[in-house]
């Protein structure tokens, strides 16, 4: 995807072993890329939402096995980075995935081989990431098209949670990939963005997006939602997924439940988009059994943000002394999720319909 009319992938691998990654902490004000040399580096990168979104995050612990497999490819050695990377977000299950992908090749192969199929390992699994995204934006493209078909001679509306975009994957994204299809084969649209406390990234990383691809878009509160649905301005929602147990129940970033409530309650398609390494096969009630990240307070006390001066800025936005709570995602019940766009086509968010694609995989 483009940003200043150059085309970027979220991370890649440079000649000298090491991988660059768009440091997405600085975005929307200031675009700057960070060297990950070390399992230490992936590690803290994940943690920090240096990277962040599912398919990224994925692809970012498969580079940092192969980093640590560069220092010491032993049994012992990819057992602790499996382990120490597996524990650096907890909710999105692509990063295990990709790590339980990594880890089977590694240890099936002589250690002085290991290096070279990691660093091989981790570029196909950033490919193959590119390609079901790609597919995602396909398939999902119809969908916005039908909507098109059935409001002629005005935008369609479509409403984002969060960033599903080219930022959370290693190019496309999966929520926002249709969209980008949909308006590259000419379709009038237009984009509702929440602004996604606590850490905005709707505000800041959607709306940077949809700026470079020149798409038509107003950044809204996150309480918006329901309003515009009730007065017909929004056409259809589609958000992403962190997590999608085997009958649909889909975990998504804070927020995300409230919207799929209003969305029901006003007939407006709720459609997810997620490639397969976002299923969990092992997990059927999602509001029971995926684990729910906490994460820092500050994230909810605190705002930064550009200044009249150009400098970036944090301040605090609660009293002193005010605790809070910072759940970083909610379970939507499959029974709001009108239909999952993957890879393989589009789905009821239910096992038979998961099952229906992949049969391979469940």
């Amino acid at each position: 995807m483009r940003i200043d009319s150059r085309h970027y992938r979220t991370i890649w691998e440079n000649a000298d072993g090491s991988v660059e990654a768009i440091d997405q902490t600085k975005l929307p004000h200031r675009f700057e890329t960070k060297r990950l040399a070390s399992l230490d580096d992936a590690v803290a990168a994940i943690t920090t939402m240096v990277v962040r979104g599912a398919p990224l995050i994925g692809v970012t612990g498969a580079y940092g096995l192969a980093l640590a497999a560069a220092v010491d490819p032993s049994d012992s050695a990819l057992e602790e980075a499996h382990a120490r990377l597996a524990a650096a977000r907890p909710t999105a299950v692509n990063l295990r995935w990709a790590l339980d992908r990594m880890r089977r090749l590694l240890l099936s192969a002589a250690p002085s081989d290991r290096r070279a199929l990691a660093f091989g390992e981790a570029a196909a699994i950033a490919d193959e990431d590119a390609l079901c995204c790609e597919a995602i934006a396909d398939h999902g493209a119809t969908l916005i098209c039908a909507a098109a078909a059935e409001h002629p001679g005005r935008p369609v509306n479509i409403l984002t949670h969060c960033n599903a975009g080219w930022l959370a994957a290693v190019d496309w994204g999966t929520a926002l990939a249709p969209i980008y299809k949909a308006a590259r084969d000419g379709i009038d649209l237009h984009v509702w963005v929440d602004e996604t406390r606590p850490r905005n990234q709707g505000a800041s990383l959607t709306a940077f997006e949809l700026s470079g691809e020149g798409i038509p878009h107003t950044v809204i509160a996150d309480n918006t939602g329901g309003h515009l649905m009730q007065h017909g301005l929004v056409d259809l929602c589609i958000v992403g997924s962190d997590r999608t147990t085997r009958i649909g129940d889909v975990c998504n970033k804070i927020g995300t439940y409230l919207k799929a409530l209003a969305a029901h309650d006003n007939g407006v398609p709720f459609y997810v988009a997620l490639p397969s390494s976002t299923i969990d096969w092992a997990m059927r009630d999602g509001v029971a059994e995926i684990p729910i990240e906490q994460r820092d307070a500050s994230e909810v006390t605190h705002i930064s943000g550009l200044a009249d001066n150009g400098a970036v800025t944090r301040v605090q936005v609660t009293p002193k002394g005010s605790p809070a709570a910072n759940y970083a995602f909610d379970v939507t019940p499959a029974r709001l999720v009108g239909a999952l766009i993957t890879e393989r086509g589009v789905c009821a968010a239910s096992e038979a319909g998961l099952r229906g694609l992949f049969p391979d995989l469940a």
